[in-house]
């Protein structure tokens, strides 16, 4: 994919003059379209060696776009505020909304090159770790972020002559220096192969890179805006799916069988005496104390995803959690219909932006979900979206549980009966009422929905990493013990590990 760019690409300066006000116009009638619209994002990462001019281009693309829906994204080196988080969560936070476009500078592929030029990553963890980033971009793309890939390319030796020359002149101007980790020319040249291996294995049709020659700086802006306002086209056409790419629908279950709820094979009737309640919830929480307050949990972390029925006692069971947990060290995000800002990006946005570093706890009462629960029954999203969800969620579990975080889910059951009697109870209540909505009245009507989108979600997303947890919710005293019980479990099954 390197080869055209290895031949000298010149453009003389009157040929460019004359190209550049057509194409400014251009890009901008296009920009105001993707801001009009507010569908889609775009992320450019710009990568190439360091002195192929990533800092000019970043400058010429802010003079010709509008700038007010334009950031600057970069992650090249390590900071504080990273430490302890999963490696995505900080190009998570950084993701620009709806109709704004960011300019990314270290992107998600910086690591796996460093390390494989320096010999950290062997041939196969280095292609696994693309192949995650595949399907990173792949679920952006179909969420509305686009992305641009650009590899700037230059001569190893002529880029070494360009950073010096950069560095040493009669003023020192600031200079993007993305590989400060490589030091010697060898590692320079093992990169430019690196960067080829990336290329063939993570183009594809939604994300392919745009490899650019970089040696003459005009040619090389003229064909970044090229290239870029070509993709912008792409994103704001209108055609079917305006340049989203959307996977097949789910495989749907034949009507013919027989509906099968997985809730159906719990035993309701399991009850816990108060005194032994009492006991074995002491006895539990003194566990969750020992295990999150302990060195060896530093290096940890904790997710809890609480799930359930209306009234199944979700919020009384994370109180208990609650009295366990050093209140300083954890933080609970109760999770309802998505803001303004949290439509504008892609659904796990708000979700990423809440993972705990290492040593803290992060408890849902509601959590990502919802779109295979609540989105999908009452069709607040396409069969498309809520289907390929439960690989979505599969890879975003995988991440927190790499980087230490255990990660513990519950769906809490009772009965329709007994759902009954809790919100009539609620009525009765003036402290409780404002528990129960209209809309809890309205989620009755579809239980057996809910039922099979509960079935579907334990069957698709209970994974060895972060395995479903399926507690008989009619007696609370039971369903809070057996929680606290399988967290304790949990942590100190993942610190024993350590």
């Amino acid at each position: 994919m390197f080869d055209s760019a290895k031949v000298e690409h010149k453009l003389d300066k009157a040929a460019f003059k004359a190209l550049e006000p057509s194409l400014r116009e251009d890009l901008l009638n296009v920009q105001f379209q993707l801001i009009d619209q507010k569908k889609r994002s775009l992320v450019v990462l710009i990568h190439g060696p360091d002195g192929a001019g990533k800092g000019a281009v970043l400058n010429r693309l802010y003079g010709w776009l509008d700038v007010r829906k334009l950031q600057t994204l970069t992650y090249e080196r390590p900071c504080r505020e990273d430490d302890g988080h999963p490696p995505m969560w900080k190009y998570w936070r950084g993701l620009p909304p709806s109709g704004e476009i960011g300019m990314m500078l270290g992107s998600w592929y910086h690591k796996p090159l460093c390390d494989r030029v320096l010999g950290r990553l062997g041939r196969g963890a280095f292609v696994a770790a693309l192949e995650d980033v595949r399907r990173l971009e792949a679920m952006l793309h179909a969420e509305g972020v686009c992305v641009l890939k650009l590899w700037l390319y230059l001569d190893a030796a002529e880029a070494r002559r360009r950073l010096k020359a950069l560095s040493e002149g009669p003023y020192r101007r600031p200079v993007v220096r993305e590989w400060e980790e490589l030091d010697t020319a060898k590692e320079r040249e093992r990169l430019a192969r690196a960067a080829e291996d990336v290329a063939r294995i993570t183009s594809t049709d939604f994300a392919p890179w745009h490899v650019v020659p970089a040696s003459d700086a005009d040619y090389r802006d003229a064909m970044i805006g090229s290239v870029l306002l070509e993709k912008l086209r792409a994103m704001t056409a209108n055609g079917a799916n305006g340049g989203v790419h959307q996977p097949p629908s789910p495989t749907q279950v034949p009507k013919t069988l027989p509906a099968f709820s997985i809730l159906s094979t719990l035993d309701l009737t399991r009850k816990l005496e108060k005194p032994d309640y009492e006991a074995q919830l002491a006895h539990e929480q003194s566990r969750i104390t020992r295990a999150t307050t302990s060195p060896a949990f530093a290096g940890r972390g904790l997710v809890v995803a609480f799930e359930g029925s209306d009234a199944a006692g979700k919020s009384s069971t994370i109180m208990r959690l609650r009295e366990a947990l050093d209140p300083r060290h954890f933080r609970v995000y109760p999770i309802s219909a998505p803001s303004d800002e949290e439509r504008a990006r892609p659904y796990l946005w708000r979700f990423w932006r809440h993972v705990p570093p290492q040593g803290r706890i992060a408890i849902f009462d509601r959590s990502w979900y919802g779109r295979v629960l609540v989105e999908r029954v009452e069709d607040l999203v396409t069969p498309d979206q809520w289907g390929r969800a439960y690989g979505e969620i599969n890879d975003f579990e995988a991440q927190l549980d790499r980087s230490g975080i255990v990660v513990v889910k519950f769906w809490l059951a009772i009965s329709e009966d007994e759902q009954m009697r809790r919100f009539a109870a609620r009525e009765t209540i003036p402290y409780k009422r404002f528990k129960l909505t209209p809309e809890d009245w309205r989620n009755r009507e579809k239980w057996p929905l809910y039922e099979a989108a509960v079935t579907e979600m334990v069957d698709r997303t209970s994974t060895d990493l972060a395995p479903w947890t399926l507690v008989e919710a009619e007696d609370k005293r039971f369903a809070r013990v057996k929680v606290l019980r399988t967290i304790a479990d949990r942590l100190d099954a993942a610190l024993a590990a350590d």
